[in-house]
């Protein structure tokens, strides 16, 4: 295997070191460990500790943790497989912009669409938003490479696959809002398409800006 760029790297130990953490301090249970409390994205107007309470910080730290290890191998094997990728075309500095704003504009978007009631009050946790972004970023630079789905096993195009999903999140988020947060996913796909627009110069951001030849 390839030598994982350093940004992947560290986000795969963080993940996994972060979900250790959580079974130690849960009893086995990640949901149930008190890192949900104070990392774990609560709803704005929540308040305190122990109980769950919206802080500035969790706009970062929800990305950490995950409900159970499912989730948190398919996020993972999202990073690894087009993260690595990415970051190795775009270099160290792009690409941790590219996760911030990922991470943070999935953050925003669930906090906007709480606040407007269109799903349960409750925290958000998992690095899906980035999963996601990562996915719109390959659809973009590569729209007609052949992927193959695992359910059903399938080849299809990366740009139409891209669609699908985004078109599921926006679906099930309307329709069945408990449980996950899709519009964090679309979230991710909102920042992953504006950060690549601001590299570009692209509106609605200025001036044409130097770019790397890979980034469409």
């Amino acid at each position: 295997m390839p030598r994982l760029p350093p940004v992947t790297l560290y986000l795969l130990w963080i993940l996994t070191g972060a979900f250790v953490l959580q079974l130690v301090t849960g009893g086995g249970n990640a949901a149930n460990s008190p890192l949900v409390d104070w990392l774990a994205l609560w709803p704005v107007g929540s308040e305190g500790f122990g109980g769950g309470g919206f802080l500035p910080w969790q706009l970062v730290t929800y990305a950490a943790l995950h409900g159970d290890f499912i989730h948190l191998f398919f996020n993972a094997f999202m990073v690894w497989m087009l993260g690595a990728m990415l970051e190795s075309q775009w270099g160290t500095r792009r690409y941790i912009q590219f996760v911030l704003a990922c991470v943070l504009a999935a953050g925003a978007v669930h906090l906007l669409f709480g606040l407007l009631g269109v799903f349960p009050a409750g925290p958000a946790l998992g690095i899906s938003g980035l999963a996601y972004g990562l996915l719109l970023a390959y659809g973009l630079m590569y729209p007609n490479q052949q992927l193959m789905l695992v359910i059903p096993p399938v080849p299809i195009k990366a740009k139409y696959l891209v669609m699908i999903l985004a078109g599921l999140a926006l679906f099930m988020g309307l329709n069945s809002p408990g449980g996950v947060a899709h519009f964090a996913h679309l979230g991710g796909m909102l920042g992953a398409w504006l950060v690549m627009r601001y590299w570009r110069g692209d509106p609605p951001f200025g001036k044409r800006r130097p770019t790397l030849r890979s980034v469409r």
